[in-house]
């Protein structure tokens, strides 16, 4: 298995895995956003017009020839003029096909996304996990996330009882 830079070739792969993601995520919970008709294409096109963003890096898994799995990641900043300014990062995606799963390879995605923001001087970096996710949640767990916000929503109009 090999980790690597993504590539403007990979872009198309990394877009099909996005949207079995995206339904993933929606299997679990129908509250999640489904990824729209076309959207990996989308998703391909907005990844290979960062593949230069210094603050921005795509990383992909590869076996025999095949990628496997892909990190999103990218260095924030937040208001200075607001905020005292810390060097942060945020994971956007994380994604392994099913059959490579529990293999270490999210684990190995993860490790090398850290060591990009340690270099970068970025002190912590954050992502988001599906609330009904409880592998995705563990997972975080084993590799030492915490919880710090709760993202919460409520209908605009109340519910029938």
């Amino acid at each position: 298995m090999n980790i690597r830079t993504a590539t403007e070739e990979d872009t198309s792969a990394i877009g099909q895995m996005w949207e079995r993601l995206a339904s993933h995520h929606n299997t679990l919970d129908s509250a999640l956003p489904a990824a729209a008709r076309g959207g990996g294409k989308v998703y391909a096109k907005r990844l290979a017009t960062r593949m230069n963003d210094p603050l921005t890096r795509v990383f992909v898994a590869e076996q025999d020839d095949k990628l496997v799995g892909y990190v999103l990641a990218v260095i924030i900043d937040v208001i200075p003029d607001m905020f005292v300014q810390e060097n942060s990062g945020f994971l956007a995606d994380i994604f392994v096909e099913d059959e490579y799963r529990r293999h270490g390879i999210g684990k190995i995605l993860v490790e090398t996304v850290r060591a990009w923001m340690l270099e970068n001087n970025v002190r912590y970096f954050e992502w988001y996990v599906a609330e009904h996710n409880a592998a995705g949640r563990k997972f975080w767990e084993a590799i030492g996330g915490r919880a710090v916000l709760t993202r919460m929503r409520a209908n605009t109009q109340q519910e029938e009882s």
